[in-house]
């Protein structure tokens, strides 16, 4: 049986419903009319959009965002690269 003691586990660092509702409906955790959220105190990676059936926000405010931009920048031109020259 796996432990769920591990410190790095994602689900650790999931706030409370009611913090989560307050970090997401603060408008000053969405920068840019509301386009990019950033938030020192969440420390997700991923957090639900303002209004949430339409998906998940990229929290500019943790360090592993910088990487996760930079994968998909980097895999979307990759995709865009070989769709380009196929033509």
């Amino acid at each position: 049986m796996i432990s769920n003691t591990k410190k790095d586990d994602w689900r650790d660092n999931d706030p409370d419903k009611e913090t989560s509702d307050r970090w997401r409906n603060d408008p000053n955790n969405w920068k840019w009319k509301g386009l990019f959220y950033y938030n020192k105190e969440d420390e997700r990676l991923f957090v639900p959009k303002k209004i949430e059936w339409k998906g998940t926000a990229l929290n500019f405010a943790n360090k592993k965002s910088k990487w996760a931009s930079l994968l998909f920048l980097l895999f979307f031109s990759t995709v865009l690269f070989f769709i380009l020259n196929r033509l």
